[in-house]
Parts: C-alpha cells; sequence; structure tokens
C-alpha cells in the first residue's frame, strides 16, 4: 500500500508551526546570552563579584532543569499551544524585569524565572512534532526545530553588543523582553493544534501512520508521566542526553575564555572565531533529522534510526574533542571544536527525535522533557566542572578530556539502556503475562 502524503493544508501548517518554533527556539537562545554579554558592564554598575556572576549565570540553568518535569506533563495535559505561549511570555517578562534590577537577589530571582519560563520550549517542540508530522518526517522536522538552538547562539553575541552599545544593558534587556511578548502573542495567535482543526480521515492518518505506540489524543495523567521512570529506554535517553549538553555546555559556557587563555587568541577575533563552530552546529541538527528520516525510509525501525545517529555521533564527539585538546595548532583546535559541535548537533536533533516515536502519543512532551532535565544537569554540571579544572591545572585540556570521557561514557549507557518503545498503559497491561 502506497505511503500517505500530507495534503496541502497540513504541509501549510506544518511550514507555520516549524517557523513559529524555530523562531521562539531563537529568542529563547538569545535571551539566555544577555546576561553572558552584558557580564561586565554588570558587574561595573551593579557592584558583583565574579562569584557572584558564577551564581547568577547557574541560576538560570538550574530553574531550567528542574523545570522541565513539570514543564513536560503541562504540555501534554494542556496543549503546546497554552503552554508554549504561557512560557514565551514568562521569560519574556523575566527579560523586562533583568533590565530592571537593583542588586544581586533581584537578579537571581530574575533569572531563574527566566529558567522556567523557557522550560516548555522544547518539549513543547517535540509535541508539535509528533502532532503534524508523520513517524517518517519527523527527523527532519525536529533538525529545523532543534536547530533554533545553535542558530540564537551564534547570532546572540554581535546581536546583543549592537543592542548594548547602543541603547545600554538594561534596555538590552528590554528590547529582548518586549520582542519576547511579541512572538508569544503571534504564536498563540497563529499556531493550532490538531484537535482544534477539522481533519479529514485521510489527513488523521498520514498523522498517525507507523506509530509503534498508540496515538490517542487523552491528556496525561499523574499515572501515566510516573510509570514512564519504570522504564530503561526513559533513563537511556536521561543518561545519553545528560552527554550531549555536558560537552556542549563546555563550549557554550567557555569557548571565548578557552580561545582567549590557551589559544592566545585577541578579543577583537575571539566574537568571530567563536561563531564558526556553531554554524556547524546549524547544518549538524538539519543534517541529523535528515539522517533519521533517511534511515526509516530505507526500512529501519523508528527506535534504531535515532539510538544509532546519536550514540555513534556522541563517540566521534569525544575523538574530536580529545584532538583539539592535545594539537597544538589553533587551526585544528577550531577544526575540531568546530567538528564537536557539528557532531553534539546531530546527536541532539537524534536524542529530540526520540521522544516522537518512544512514548504514546499523550506522553511525547513528558519523555522529551525528563530527557532535557537529564541533559540540563549535564548542563548546569559542566561549567562548574570545567571551571574548577581551569582553576587547578590552568589549562582547558583536562577539562576538554573529561568532556570526551563523559561523551563515551553516556553514548555506550545510551545504547545498552534504549530498547523497544514503551507503550501505552492500556496496552502494557494487555501485553503483560497473566
Amino acid at each position: 500500500m502506497s505511503k500517505i502524503l500530507a495534503s496541502p493544508r497540513v504541509r501549510r501548517i506544518q511550514r507555520t508551526a516549524l517557523a513559529l518554533v524555530v523562531l521562539g527556539g531563537v529568542v529563547n537562545y538569545i535571551d539566555r546570552a544577555t546576561l553572558a554579554v552584558g557580564n561586565p558592564l554588570i558587574r561595573q554598575e551593579l557592584g558583583l563579584s565574579a562569584v557572584d556572576m558564577g551564581l547568577l549565570l547557574s541560576a538560570f540553568l538550574w530553574a531550567y532543569a528542574f523545570s522541565q518535569l513539570p514543564a513536560g506533563a503541562l504540555v501534554d495535559r494542556l496543549g503546546p499551544r497554552r503552554l508554549l505561549a504561557l512560557g514565551m511570555a514568562l521569560w519574556s517578562v523575566a527579560q523586562l524585569l533583568g533590565g530592571l534590577v537593583r542588586g544581586f537577589g533581584e537578579f537571581f530571582a530574575a533569572r531563574m524565572l527566566l529558567g522556567a519560563g523557557e522550560a516548555p520550549q522544547f518539549p513543547a517542540s517535540a509535541r508539535i512534532a509528533r502532532d503534524w508530522f508523520n513517524v517518517r518526517d519527523r527527523g527532519l522536522a525536529t533538525g529545523f526545530w532543534n536547530c533554533s538552538s545553535t542558530l540564537g547562539t551564534a547570532i546572540s553575541a554581535p546581536l546583543l553588543t549592537v543592542l548594548m552599545l547602543n541603547f545600554g544593558w538594561r534596555w538590552m534587556f528590554g528590547i529582548m523582553g518586549i520582542a519576547g511578548l511579541i512572538v508569544a502573542a503571534a504564536f498563540y495567535a497563529i499556531y493550532r493544534e490538531p484537535h482544534q482543526v477539522t481533519l479529514t480521515a485521510e489527513e488523521q492518518r498520514y498523522r498517525t501512520e507507523g506509530d509503534a505506540s498508540d496515538a490517542r489524543a487523552s491528556p496525561v495523567t499523574w499515572a501515566e508521566w510516573k510509570r514512564l521512570f519504570a522504564f530503561r529506554t526513559t533513563w537511556g535517553m536521561l543518561l545519553g542526553f545528560f552527554g550531549t549538553v555536558y560537552v556542549t555546555w563546555i563550549y557554550t559556557a567557555w569557548l571565548p575564555v578557552y580561545l582567549e587563555q590557551d589559544r592566545h587568541i585577541s578579543i577583537s577575533r575571539t566574537g568571530w572565531v567563536a561563531a564558526v563552530p556553531y554554524v556547524f552546529g546549524v547544518v549538524g541538527s538539519i543534517l541529523g533529522g535528515r539522517v533519521v528520516d533517511w534511515l526509516v525510509a530505507r526500512g529501519m525501525a523508528p527506535m534504531a534510526s535515532r539510538k544509532y545517529p546519536m550514540a555513534a555521533a556522541l563517540l566521534l564527539t569525544a575523538i574530536a574533542t580529545t584532538l583539539a585538546a592535545e594539537t597544538a595548532s589553533n587551526v585544528v583546535a577550531v577544526g575540531g571544536i568546530s567538528v564537536s559541535l557539528f557532531l553534539l548537533y546531530v546527536s541532539s536533533t537524534s536524542a529530540w527525535a526520540m521522544p516522537s516515536v518512544a512514548a504514546p502519543a499523550n506522553c511525547t512532551a513528558s519523555l522529551g522533557a525528563m530527557q532535557n532535565f537529564g541533559g540540563y544537569l549535564g548542563g548546569a554540571l559542566a561549567p562548574t566542572v570545567t571551571g574548577f579544572i581551569v582553576q587547578s591545572t590552568g589549562s582547558f585540556a583536562p577539562a576538554l578530556l573529561v568532556g570526551a570521557a563523559v561523551a563515551v561514557v553516556c553514548a555506550i549507557g545510551y545504547l545498552l539502556l534504549i530498547g523497544g518503545a514503551i507503550p501505552s498503559a492500556e496496552r502494557g497491561a494487555a501485553l503483560a503475562p497473566a
């Protein structure tokens, strides 16, 4: 029987949805960078120490990590349209408040609010890909919305620097907050969920054909959410993404300082050199999604089409990161970092494509958020661990080697723990032995 194709109407909905979540993701990552870009001026005006600034930077990461668990369940229960629009509005208000703070305590609270507000972005994007794309098309869709993270990171430094130099750091926060509120309003006004659109039988079949798990639309329950932790696949996803985000955040938090300190590249050149690896990340994100769909089209099971590219990319990341740590050549080092970020985003896209095939439909965002929680535990630890290693050794090379080791361990754990798709509660009960 021939495969069902998306109708012209569904294709329009898909393109619109992807455009909205990519735009939201770019704003999401630019907003994360405002504190780092404004670091010197903020410290000078507010009288903050380096330790204070480190605590402010980590406040976002910890709030973001621990907000993942409720955010994913709420996305599955209330829908991406409401939760993502609310999250965008909340983090944008946090940005506005960041431009009004008068001291450390207020800034810490604003950064915590920013982390909580940004939590629904990626779980909601995973749910949108599940809701509107057939299983054979979700990899590339995931690659597109996932590339917003590296695209936002690449453009954040030049954009925010221009805003800060022309308007001051407080208005830099304010302008981004206003921009985020506009994006939130646009998303809520334009995006519609499947149950809000009168779909034909053929369009419904396109959405669900080939799914291994039940494609029920009922909201996730507390029992179903807790039940996800009973499966090895869930823990494998947490562990694998821990490694991906750990290594990513070594570069996200420390790349400019590494280039200046270890590679002796001038400050004027660092901003441009540091942007190069993130361009490779954009390509890796989109290509990773294409590889997933290509494997499915050639008969590989959906779970395997995500599992093997993710683990292979993470193992190759360890090799490229080791090369960057050990080489004496700046060109080779930047090349190794660029290859690392290319592979990390292949890994990230493959990982984010997993929840849409590993979980029942009504648990997609919940499982994605659990995975992201594991990832951002790694993201929160990486800057701190790297800082301690650099302080004790005077070099970034040992920290990069630790990152490579983490990548290897997490890739092996991913391969060993990821099994079959998680069945729905009803289907699982039916399959259980009497």
